[in-house]
């Protein structure tokens, strides 16, 4: 009897082991789309699994079925489907941070008249989570949810770098060990409680503070506007409200700034 158990478990796990790794290539795959590639042929989706050319395709075809890719043939190219806009609204309502931090991005986006981000860490790097767009004025600035930000250079991902630990965050930990301008800077983040982007993208200036439960950072709230938006005293200005109302986003989720 037990060694029929045993062998019952033995082809459980063998039959688990295909679709665990279908369910990670389909993933690896949705995964490669960003804000800066939205379009990918077969070839790169080819290197990017580390398949065959036929394997990737079987792969493509299948998620393209359930309406996770898009194929434009007269292009040959590849992008996210719209089943995945369904999937972001559900991801985003099963998030409590989103739901809380809300009423509190609406205030900040009528004190600045600026466009105000939120992210949170899923792992590598921060993803925004929500979006409230500045409509006054003749320029007006969007950031897409479910975008993927710069580890070091994205002013949300300096946020996570200064507060998670090391090792949660790929790859921080050498460099620290060999950029001293990066452990500086890390450093004044922390000391100011504000990070920004750089270098300075198409004219875009973003400015984040972090959010806290606790004592850890749960999320990165941020202001998007132009370089001409956010300088001098304009710049401090949205800085002090900026942190006013992540502290008070914090104050709500119980958290404390580590010292």
């Amino acid at each position: 009897m037990a060694a029929d158990q045993a062998h019952l478990g033995g082809a459980d796990a063998a039959d688990e082991a295909p679709a665990i790794q279908t369910v990670q290539r389909a993933a690896l795959i949705l995964s490669s789309f960003t804000v800066e590639r939205p379009y990918l042929n077969l070839n790169e989706i080819t290197a990017r699994l580390g398949v065959s050319k036929p394997t990737a395709h079987r792969y493509a075809r299948a998620l393209r079925a359930a309406n996770l890719l898009r194929y434009d043939p007269h292009s040959a190219l590849y992008s996210l489907g719209p089943q995945l806009l369904g999937l972001e609204a559900a991801a985003r309502a099963g998030l409590p941070i989103a739901a809380a931090a809300e009423p509190y991005l609406e205030t900040l986006m009528r004190e600045i008249n600026q466009t105000v981000v939120l992210s949170v860490w899923n792992g590598e790097s921060p993803v925004v989570v929500g979006c409230v767009d500045n409509t006054v004025g003749d320029i007006r600035l969007s950031v897409r949810t479910g975008s993927q930000l710069d580890l070091v250079r994205s002013a949300q991902g300096r946020v996570f770098c200064a507060y998670l630990p090391p090792g949660e965050v790929p790859g921080l930990a050498r460099r620290l060990r060999t950029s001293p301008e990066l452990r500086e800077l890390l450093q004044e983040i922390r000391r100011t409680g504000v990070a920004a982007n750089s270098p300075v993208d198409h004219g875009v200036r973003v400015l984040a503070s972090p959010v806290f439960e606790g004592d850890q950072v749960v999320a990165a709230m941020a202001v998007v506007g132009t370089v001409s938006s956010l300088a001098g005293d304009l710049e401090r200005q949205v800085v002090d409200a900026l942190l006013r109302v992540a502290r008070a986003l914090s104050r709500e989720l119980g958290g404390v700034a580590p010292v």
